[in-house]
C-alpha cells in the first residue's frame, strides 16, 4: 500500500454506522441471498492466510468467515491462500518461513496472520525458532510501521445503543469491557490510545549479535540497538500523521538519558516535529511511560517508540482494555501488502479447546480492510458487529464476568456473523 494513501487514512476510533435489529440464525440460503444482492461486478482481492501455531488456526478460521461475509455485503470477493509459517512450517519444511510462503505473501493484496510459537520449539536454535519466521516475514514484506490501538469505551446505559439516525448523529457505543480491566474503572474507562511501533529496526535486527566469551572465558550473549536517521524519520512522520487524525498529541518514548540510539531518536523526532506545528509533542523515558500507562493511561493519545519498547508497552496497554485477546494490529510499509495480526500469542495451553478469543483477529481483519485495501465500509461492518456482540453479553473466558454469557471461539464467531448479517437486514 503506498505510504501516501496510508497517510490519508483516518485512524480515529471507529463509529458504527448501522442500526441493529433482532438477530436470527444464519443459514446458507440467507447468506447466498445476501451475496447475490451485492454489486454485479465485485472487486476481488487476494489474501494470504497464515494460521500459524497454537490457537492461530482457530481464530483465523473464524476471522476468514467474517471477512467473507462483510466483504460480500460490499460487493467484494476474496481469494484465500493458506500457507505455513512458524512452528508448523518448521515441522513441514524444516524452516520457520518457507520461500513459498514469503512469495505468496508478497504477491497478495494483504496478509492475515494468526499466531506463532509454542513450547514444542522453545529449545530450538535461534534460526529455527518460530518467532524467527515472523521477523523474517516482516522484513521480507518491508513493513516498518506497526499500529496497535488500545481503547476502553464507557459502558452504555442504553441496552439498545444503536438507535442512531444518521452518520452525523452517531454516538460512541460500549463494549462493556471496562470491568474486565485490572485497573480501577475510573482509571481505565475512556482510555483511547494508539501505539505506533517501529518494526524492522532496533535491537531485534541490529548487528553484531550473537554469543562469545569474555576475557574471563565466560559465555556472553550480545545484541545491538541501532537506528539510522531514515528509519527514525519515516516512523516519526507516520506517528505525527496518526496523531493529526486523532487528538493532536504525540508522546515519543525513548531512553535518551542512557542509550545513544535513543539520543538520536529524540533528536530526529524533535526535528521532524517542525513539519507538524499543529501537533503537541512530548518526550518520555520508557520506564516512566510504563508506569504512567498504569497510573494515568488517559493522558496518552498517540505514542511512538522503537521496536523493543513498542513491543512491551503495547502488551501493557492491552491489559488496560481487559484482555490481550481484544487487540488487533496493522503493519504497513511504503508499498506492497500489509501484515495484519492480533497482538496475542499462540496460547498453546488452550489450543484446540475452543477457548480462544477470536475478536482480536476479527478486528485485525477489519484493519486489513480499512488500511490494507481501503475498504472502510466493510471494515466498519466487522467493527460494528463486534461491538453488537459484546453489548449483547457474549464473552470468551478471558473477558468473562458474572452476568455475561460464556462462549467458545466458534460460538463467538457465529454471533459476530449474525451481527454482520443483521446490518444487511436493517438496511433493507
Amino acid at each position: 500500500m503506498p505510504m501516501v494513501a496510508f497517510l490519508q487514512l483516518s485512524v480515529r476510533p471507529f463509529r458504527p454506522q448501522f442500526q441493529s435489529k433482532s438477530i436470527s440464525t444464519l443459514s446458507s440460503t440467507r447468506l447466498a441471498t445476501i451475496r447475490c444482492s451485492a454489486a454485479t461486478s465485485p472487486k476481488r482481492y487476494s489474501i494470504t492466510l497464515l494460521p500459524g501455531d497454537g490457537i492461530g488456526p482457530e481464530v483465523i478460521s473464524v476471522a476468514k468467515n467474517v471477512l467473507k461475509l462483510a466483504g460480500s455485503l460490499e460487493g467484494i470477493e476474496f481469494g484465500f491462500q493458506e500457507m505455513p509459517v512458524g512452528g508448523c512450517a518448521l515441522d513441514l519444511t524444516g524452516v520457520p518461513l518457507p520461500e513459498e510462503t514469503l512469495l505468496a505473501a508478497k504477491q497478495s493484496d494483504a496478509v492475515l496472520l494468526g499466531a506463532i510459537g509454542g513450547y514444542k520449539w522453545d529449545n530450538n536454535e535461534k534460526h529455527l525458532k518460530p518467532e524467527t519466521g515472523l521477523l523474517q516475514l516482516r522484513s521480507g514484506l518491508k513493513v516498518f510501521a506497526n499500529l496497535r490501538p488500545a481503547s476502553v469505551l464507557p459502558q452504555s446505559a442504553d441496552p439498545y445503543p444503536f438507535k442512531m439516525a444518521t452518520a452525523s448523529d452517531m454516538m460512541l457505543v460500549s463494549c462493556g469491557l471496562v470491568d474486565a480491566s485490572t485497573l480501577k474503572k475510573e482509571v481505565a474507562e475512556g482510555v483511547d490510545l494508539m501505539v505506533v511501533r517501529e518494526l524492522t529496526g532496533g535491537i531485534y535486527f541490529g548487528k553484531p549479535r550473537g554469543f562469545s566469551k569474555n576475557e574471563n572465558g565466560e559465555e556472553i550473549g550480545f545484541n545491538t540497538e541501532v537506528y539510522a536517521t531514515y528509519e527514525i524519520d519515516r516512523i516519526a512522520r507516520i506517528a505525527f500523521e496518526t496523531a493529526r487524525k486523532r487528538r493532536g498529541k504525540l508522546c515519543s518514548v525513548d531512553k535518551a538519558n542512557v542509550l545513544e540510539a535513543s539520543m538520536l531518536w529524540r533528536k530526529r523526532v524533535t526535528a521532524i516535529a517542525t513539519e507538524y506545528p499543529d501537533i503537541e509533542l512530548s518526550h518520555m523515558y520508557v520506564d516512566n511511560a510504563a508506569m504512567q500507562l498504569v497510573l494515568n493511561p488517559k493522558q496518552f493519545d498517540t505514542i511512538v517508540t522503537n521496536n523493543i519498547f513498542g513491543d512491551i508497552l503495547s502488551d501493557e496497554a492491552s491489559m488496560i482494555t481487559g484482555s490481550i485477546g481484544m487487540l488487533p494490529s496493522a503493519s504497513l510499509g511504503e508499498s506492497g501488502p500489509g501484515l495484519f495480526e492480533p497482538i496475542h500469542g499462540s496460547a498453546p495451553d488452550i489450543a484446540g479447546e475452543d477457548k480462544a478469543n477470536p475478536l482480536a483477529t476479527m478486528l485485525s481483519a477489519a484493519m486489513l480492510l480499512r488500511y490494507g485495501l481501503g475498504e472502510a465500509n466493510a471494515a466498519t461492518r466487522i467493527e460494528t458487529a463486534v461491538i453488537v456482540t459484546l453489548d449483547r453479553g457474549f464473552r470468551t473466558g478471558d473477558i468473562y464476568a458474572p452476568g455475561t454469557k460464556l462462549v467458545g471461539c466458534k460460538e463467538m464467531g457465529e454471533e459476530v456473523l449474525k451481527a454482520v448479517e443483521s446490518q444487511f437486514r436493517a438496511a433493507l
